[in-house]
């Protein structure tokens, strides 16, 4: 049996991805554990003091709330991108006039920077001059403090119809439904033309059968499009949960004073990190525990999610 010789040349073309991924990945990380475990700050390296950064952070309000607040972000991106990035592929792919110009048109956001989205948002959110106010105004409502209410949407909402909903019960803030609504649109052109891709690898004879055997467009969808899409939709899913988990810019260029404002309700877990680390105190140790548990909470959903796998029809 002849050996085969070593070939580095392969390797060598993996190098500089590798190069970057261990610099600029892998050893952040070790060094985030490191320092989570000493008293560091910017000014300098202090003494070792094992879990009391994570004691701190177990017992820290501060914390809770912006992971509440992460998780209300989570919560309502994510399901509604799917579906309406879903809906809006469906749409583009049976448009046959035009097509290229309405894919353009959905991707922009995408390739827009977020400065920019956020200061537009900013001013249509403006509770004197905005947009919205505007319209809300000519169907009889009274304007809103998008940015600035600290109320849940939920008791907005059934405190018009005489409900007193306790806070706990409230949900997300109108403020962090403001930036919510930012999130979604930001991200909306990716996801409708990840899922048209997905839509157009589907063999038109399966439809094509369904119709000699009487099948209705909404058996077609549930029997066909929704299994056979199933890769596009776990894909979109966990990319969609792991972005949404590191929000940053639309919650520093949209709210405030202070950043995270009304009262906290949009004080994100990235937000909080940045803000301990970089702002009050330089408290990089602590921001290193904070920044570990949210890698943490990410890897544990995306394992989570990897167990729908097996419902994904390849």
């Amino acid at each position: 049996m002849i050996k085969k010789k070593f070939d580095p040349g392969p390797y060598l073309y993996l190098l500089p991805a590798l190069i970057i991924i261990i610099v600029f990945r892998l050893i952040p990380i070790v060094l985030s554990f490191i320092v989570s475990f000493f008293n560091w700050s910017v000014t300098g390296v202090g003494s070792f003091i094992g879990f009391a950064n994570y004691s701190r952070l177990l017992h820290d309000p501060e914390f809770w709330q912006s992971m509440l607040n992460t998780f209300y972000l989570v919560i309502f991106v994510v399901p509604v991108s799917l579906i309406l990035s879903l809906v809006f592929a469906v749409l583009l792919n049976h448009i046959k006039a035009l097509r290229g110009f309405f894919r353009s048109l959905y991707f922009i956001p995408t390739v827009t920077s977020m400065v920019a989205i956020s200061i537009v948002w900013k001013l249509i959110f403006n509770q004197q001059t905005g947009l919205m106010n505007f319209l809300l105004a000519k169907i009889g409502i009274e304007p809103l403090g998008w940015l600035s209410e600290s109320r849940g949407i939920f008791q907005l909402l059934l405190a018009n119809l005489g409900i007193d909903l306790p806070a706990w019960l409230g949900g997300p803030s109108l403020a962090l439904f403001s930036i919510i609504i930012v999130t979604i649109w930001k991200g909306l052109g990716y996801n409708t033309i990840i899922y048209l891709a997905g839509l157009q690898n589907i063999p038109e004879v399966y439809y094509e059968a369904a119709d000699i055997d009487g099948a209705g467009r909404i058996k077609q969808f549930f029997k066909i499009t929704w299994p056979l899409i199933s890769p596009t939709t776990y894909y979109v899913m966990m990319m969609t949960t792991i972005v949404t988990f590191q929000v940053f810019s639309q919650i520093y260029l949209m709210t405030g004073p202070p950043i995270g404002g009304p009262l906290g309700t949009t004080k994100v877990i990235v937000y909080f990190l940045f803000e301990k680390g970089f702002g009050e105190g330089n408290d990089l140790s602590y921001a290193s525990a904070v920044a570990l548990v949210l890698f943490a909470v990410i890897l544990t959903l995306t394992l989570l999610q990897k167990k729908l796998e097996k419902k994904v029809h390849y």
